[in-house]
């Protein structure tokens, strides 16, 4: 095992009712508005896409994001973070 490799955290997602979203696994909150939210995950981007999205708690030191809203659909893409998200930037 390479030393220098961060562990990875366990990524999984629970989605109740199409309403509340959690997510494990969160590394940073890329961008966020009332219909997208983009989450750097270490299994990828993962995009949420909705109506009246709210994030209600984010916490990158345990990795869980907790959302609500209506959700439409979560895409992910296989690209990584390039820099720090927007909300690394915000809470230096």
């Amino acid at each position: 095992m390479n030393e220098d490799k961060i562990p990875s955290l366990p990524h999984n997602l629970i989605l109740e009712d199409r309403r509340l979203l959690t997510v494990s696994g969160v590394s940073d909150v890329d961008s966020f508005d009332e219909q997208t939210v983009v989450i750097f995950t270490d299994k990828g981007e993962l995009t949420v896409r909705g109506k009246d999205l709210h994030i209600n708690k984010l916490s990158v030191e345990i990795g869980e994001l907790l959302m609500e809203g209506q959700i439409v659909s979560l895409t992910y893409s296989d690209e990584q973070p390039k820099s720090s998200g927007f909300l690394s930037k915000v809470f230096r």
